[in-house]
C-alpha cells in the first residue's frame, strides 16, 4: 500500500514542479489531478499537502538564484549588495496585498472557490488575457528590462496582481507575470520576479497551512509523512528543470502558447464537469 501512495505523490510532486512556475495554475492541475488519483490520506492533511507540497518548490528557487538573492555575497561589491537589498524591500512590499486578504479571505476560499467550474472558468478567462496581453506587448520595447530595474510602485502593483491568484485556476505565477508585462516589464525580468515573489508567497501560505493543521489536533501516520516528503523532493527536482527551461523560453518567445493551453484544459475541464454531473 505505501509503495502505491509513494507512486502517487511522485505524481503529485511532477505535477507541482511542473505547474507551480508556469501560467498554467498549480492549484487548478493539483485540483484536477484529485479527481483521477485519490491519496490515501485524511481530508486535513491533503489540504494541507496541496500547499506545504510547494516547500520543494521553493528551494529550487533559492538554489537557482543563490547568487543573485544573496546581499552578503563575497562575490559583489557594495553597490550590487545594496541593490540585492533593496530587491529584496520589493519583493517583501509587492507580497504585503496578498498576505492581508489572503490571511482574511483563506478559509472561504477554500470552501467555496476550490472546484472545477471555478478552475475552469479562470483558465479560460486568464488564458484570453495572455493572448491580449501579449499581442499589445508585441508592438512595443518594455520599459524595464532587468529585475533591478523594477521600482517599488511598480512592485506593490505586481503584488496587487499576484491577490486575482488566491482564486482557484488563476496561477500565481501567472497573474504575476501578467501583471509584469502589462506594466511594462519585460518576460524575462517578470518572470524572474515572480519567482522572487513567491519565497515569501508560498513560505507564508505553507507556514499556515501547517500551523492549521497543528492546531486540529490530527497527527500525520507514517504513509501519510512519507508522502509528503517525497512530493515535495520530486517537486524541488522537477522545478529546477522546468525554471530553466522557462527562462530560456521566455527569452525567444511569448506566453500566448500557455494561454491558447489554458483555454483548451479550462473547456476540457468544464466538459468533464458537466458530463460527471449529468451521470452522477
Amino acid at each position: 500500500m505505501i509503495i502505491l501512495e509513494v507512486l502517487k505523490a511522485i505524481l503529485f510532486g511532477i505535477v507541482e514542479g511542473i505547474t507551480e512556475w508556469l501560467p498554467v495554475s498549480s492549484t487548478g492541475h493539483m485540483i484536477l489531478l484529485d479527481e483521477f488519483v485519490k491519496l490515501q490520506v485524511s481530508e486535513a492533511f491533503y489540504e494541507m499537502f496541496q500547499v506545504v507540497i510547494q516547500l520543494g518548490a521553493i528551494a529550487a528557487v533559492l538554489l537557482l538564484f543563490f547568487h543573485k538573492l544573496n546581499p552578503f555575497s563575497p562575490k559583489k561589491n557594495p553597490t550590487q549588495k545594496s541593490a540585492t537589498w533593496q530587491l529584496w524591500f520589493k519583493v517583501v512590499v509587492a507580497v504585503l496585498p496578498s498576505a492581508v486578504i489572503g490571511l482574511l479571505l483563506d478559509d472561504w476560499m477554500d470552501a467555496h472557490l476550490y472546484n472545477y467550474v471555478v478552475v475552469a472558468i479562470t483558465l479560460v478567462v486568464y488564458g484570453v488575457a495572455f493572448i491580449l496581453v501579449e499581442r499589445k506587448n508585441d508592438r512595443r520595447t518594455p520599459a524595464i528590462a532587468s529585475v533591478y530595474d523594477i521600482d517599488y510602485r511598480t512592485a506593490l502593483l505586481i503584488g496587487a496582481f499576484q491577490c486575482l491568484s488566491l482564486i482557484p485556476g488563476t496561477s500565481r505565477s501567472g497573474a504575476t507575470i501578467l501583471g509584469a508585462i502589462f506594466l511594462g516589464v519585460s518576460r524575462s525580468a517578470g518572470a524572474e520576479f515572480s519567482f522572487f515573489l513567491a519565497i515569501p508567497t508560498m513560505l507564508g501560505a505553507s507556514a499556515l497551512k501547517l500551523v492549521k493543521y497543528l492546531l486540529e489536533g490530527v497527527s500525520a501516520t507514517g504513509t501519510e509523512i512519507t508522502v509528503l516528503l517525497v512530493g515535495s523532493i520530486v517537486s524541488f527536482v522537477v522545478s529546477l528543470l522546468v525554471i530553466r527551461g522557462l527562462m530560456a523560453f521566455v527569452r525567444k518567445h511569448s506566453f500566448s502558447v500557455f494561454g491558447v493551453y489554458r483555454i483548451a484544459l479550462g473547456a476540457l475541464v468544464l466538459g468533464y464537469g458537466v458530463v460527471k454531473m449529468l451521470l452522477a
